[in-house]
C-alpha cells in the first residue's frame, strides 16, 4: 500500500504516550453520527488511511460493538472495524514490545470487548471437566 518511493511520508512509530492517549479515546463514549452510512463509511475510511492514530482509535471505539459484533453490524462495517482494529493492534504490539496477546488484551479491555464471556469460558471449563474425571475414576 506504500510506494518504496515516498517513505519520507510515513510518520515514526506512536510513542507510548500516545498509545496511553489512545487508550483513553478508547475508553471515552462512542460518537455516533446520524448521517447516512455511506458519507460516514468514505469518512471512517478517509480517517484510516489518513495515518494518524489518534483517528485510527476514534474509527474503532466508534465502530466497536462489544460482543455483539456479528449481530448489529453490517458486513461494510465490520470490514471497517476490523481494518483500524487491526492496524491499531499491531502497533500497540510493536509500541509495548508485547505479544500480540498482550496487545489485544490491552485494547479490548478499554473497548470493554469479550470480557464478560472471556470470564465465563473460563468459569465454565473446570465444571465441564469434572464429570469427565468422575466417570473416569468409577
Amino acid at each position: 500500500m506504500v510506494p518504496v518511493n515516498k517513505q519520507s511520508h510515513l510518520r515514526p512509530l506512536a510513542t507510548i504516550n500516545q498509545i496511553n492517549k489512545c487508550v483513553s479515546i478508547l475508553k471515552s463514549k462512542p460518537k455516533i453520527k446520524r448521517s447516512m452510512w455511506s458519507r460516514r463509511a468514505q469518512e471512517y475510511e478517509a480517517k484510516i488511511s489518513s495515518g494518524k492514530i489518534y483517528d485510527l482509535a476514534e474509527v474503532v471505539r466508534d465502530l466497536n460493538k462489544g460482543d455483539d459484533i456479528m449481530i448489529d453490524q453490517s458486513y461494510s462495517e465490520r470490514q471497517l472495524f476490523e481494518k483500524a482494529y487491526d492496524r491499531l493492534l499491531t502497533e500497540f504490539q510493536i509500541v509495548m514490545g508485547s505479544s500480540l496477546e498482550d496487545a489485544q488484551k490491552k485494547l479490548d479491555k478499554a473497548l470493554k470487548r469479550n470480557l464478560e464471556k472471556q470470564a465465563q469460558k473460563v468459569e465454565e471449563k473446570p465444571v465441564a471437566e469434572e464429570p469427565i474425571n468422575q466417570e473416569l475414576s468409577e
